[in-house]
């Protein structure tokens, strides 16, 4: 469905009353690294969280405080994953929590936390609760961008999105932020992602939406094939718009549901495009599956390719590549019916080389931004993943990540 929907500039405070902030707690760097975002009602809350059984302890408590559907803060902070922790890796969850919660006179089970940065390292929560401390005091709905800035690690811009819409005679904004740049396959939704929203929604049906965004968008990025152990989307929506709830599947719900799924679109290939060493952003579409699932695996497995986005970075056509990462990727495929196009130049079809122009294939590899695309020519379903090419500074970064 296709909805008036405007992008402007701002983030998670823009929405109707909801406020952030982002401060320097100094947790390994001298960088904003530690932020609050806070309702001032009470939320409908929902979230998608890692599949990696090896699950940090933020990510234990904040789908427990989820639990209920309601939630009014989030804290976050960066530098230090609370991974891999022990006992005490639950412990400084908690705390964190309860010290946000004591500064905005809520219940700590109303508070969601989050962490990103070195695995098996404890925070230092000196500096944690002296970071919450000075983010309660200095809360604003322009803090937005501090917030952003706060949870990055090797990312190296912020990334964030608003946009405006109707919903039921109502204007309606739906802001979000999110932070990855290596680690990423999330299974799940991203690596950091944070959405508000003053639409009103139930938390059942606002669950479902988050579900059905992350399966479209955040669960279609890699970067690196490696999925964190502490990924979460978190989607707060607290109905200050003023709108009728939303509490059936009619339209409303689906304006609203496609209107999420495009916030966090827009993050996911923010995330893409900035990965770690990345050159190049690589788009992969497939066409004509016989299911959405065999489209996700085919373009999944294709992005996924070290090879594809090693050629891709040296600007070489090798569609062999391709299809070969088509043909593992465990979906119902033809192979003899596959055409293969590399931005609007066609490789391959039915499965066999085409006389293309090597010139014009290098000159789209050359470019920023590269499409390829897969017609299966064996259904009718379609997906869309995103990734980046691999390049020396990939490398660089992750053999020395913790010095």
């Amino acid at each position: 469905m296709i909805h008036d929907i405007q992008y402007i500039e701002g983030s998670v405070a823009a929405p109707l009353g909801f406020k952030a902030a982002g401060v320097k707690a100094r947790i390994r760097y001298n960088k904003k690294d530690l932020a609050l975002i806070v309702s001032e009602v009470p939320a409908a809350a929902a979230g998608v969280f890692t599949t990696n059984k090896v699950k940090a302890a933020p990510v234990v408590l904040s789908a427990r405080h989820i639990a209920d559907g309601r939630a009014q803060a989030v804290v976050v902070n960066s530098g230090c994953a609370n991974a891999c922790t022990g006992e005490d890796g639950m412990t400084m969850a908690v705390e964190m929590a309860r010290e946000a919660a004591g500064y905005l006179g809520i219940n700590a089970e109303d508070v969601v936390v989050a962490s990103t940065g070195v695995i098996g390292e404890k925070l230092p929560m000196d500096k944690i609760k002296a970071g919450i401390s000075e983010a309660a005091s200095v809360l604003s709905s322009d803090g937005g961008h501090d917030a952003a800035l706060a949870i990055m690690t090797t990312d190296t811009v912020p990334k964030e999105v608003l946009i405006k819409l109707e919903i039921g005679g109502s204007v309606v904004t739906i802001g979000g932020i999110a932070k990855g740049s290596g680690m990423i396959m999330p299974n799940m939704a991203t690596m950091l992602a944070f959405v508000t929203t003053d639409a009103a929604i139930t938390p059942q049906l606002l669950r479902k939406s988050v579900t059905y965004a992350a399966e479209r968008t955040f669960n279609m990025v890699t970067v690196d094939g490696d999925t964190s152990t502490n990924d979460s989307l978190i989607v707060l929506a607290n109905g200050l718009a003023g709108h009728s709830i939303i509490e059936q599947e009619d339209e409303n719900f689906f304006i609203f549901r496609d209107a999420l799924e495009r916030v966090c679109k827009a993050l996911a290939m923010m995330i893409a495009r900035d990965g770690e060493g990345a050159t190049k952003l690589i788009e992969v579409e497939v066409r004509n599956a016989p299911a959405f699932a065999d489209a996700r695996k085919v373009a999944m497995a294709v992005a996924n390719s070290n090879l594809v986005k090693t050629a891709v970075f040296g600007e070489d056509a090798n569609w062999g590549r391709i299809i070969c990462a088509a043909g593992y990727s465990g979906a119902d495929i033809d192979p003899e019916r596959i055409d293969i196009f590399i931005g609007d130049e066609k490789m391959a079809e039915n499965g066999a080389p085409l006389n293309f122009s090597e010139d014009r294939a290098k000159e789209i590899l050359g470019c920023k931004e590269v499409k390829i695309t897969l017609d299966l020519h064996h259904g009718s379903e379609k997906a869309t993943a995103w990734t980046c090419d691999f390049s020396f500074d990939y490398v660089k970064i992750n053999a020395s990540y913790r010095s």
